[in-house]
């Protein structure tokens, strides 16, 4: 694994501290005064997902974490954990908490393909495509007159997720959902 020194810890790296691969979500590197120059970061742990401020000095470094991405392939959830199989090996099965998944689970579609991240031979995370397309399950009708831009209504995608979307949407159309907001993006296909 590489060795980072303290200036080389950027954001997006992901390094181990404490024995856990943190994610660098915030970097600053300044210098006060006389004193020597010093990183102040804001991690988020991967495995634990705490956030941690950690201060690194200029003569300290950092192991970067050896992450690998592999493809699986989502089967099904069941109360409380997500179940998935290595792309293309069905036998490989393996399941995943609620709370490692977080909220945007509820837009995965059976039988798809995504992209996880591995850290010693262990999964510790998925990587949400930002737009996900999905097709409307069930919705109200537009009430005439109501159909102003601003005008919203609970839309409820064959994922079981249940999004706000403009009056015009109906049964059976394909929307795009951005996955890390959870808000409508565009219609895709009309039915």
């Amino acid at each position: 694994m590489p060795v980072l020194s303290y200036n080389e810890i950027t954001l997006k790296k992901v390094i181990i501290h404490e024995g856990e691969p943190c994610l660098v979500v915030a970097t600053h590197v300044f210098r006060k005064q006389q004193r020597k120059p010093v990183n102040i970061t804001k991690l988020k742990g991967l495995k634990s997902g705490r956030s941690l401020e950690v201060t690194f000095h200029q003569n300290e470094t950092v192991e970067e974490a050896d992450m690998e991405n592999r493809s699986v392939t989502f089967i099904y959830k069941k109360p409380g954990e997500y179940w998935f199989h290595t792309a293309g090996k069905p036998g490989e099965r393996f399941a995943l908490s609620e709370d490692l998944i977080g909220d945007q689970g509820r837009f995965l579609k059976e039988r798809s393909d995504i992209d996880a991240s591995v850290f010693d031979g262990e999964v510790i995370g998925l990587k949400f495509p930002i737009k996900a397309e999905l097709k409307v399950k069930e919705t109200m009708d537009a009430v005439k007159g109501n159909t102003s831009n601003s005008a919203l209504k609970e839309v409820t995608l064959e994922t079981g997720a249940i999004v706000m979307a403009p009056m015009f949407i109906n049964t059976g159309d394909v929307i795009s959902v951005n996955t890390e907001t959870g808000d409508y993006s565009e219609r895709i296909e009309k039915a």
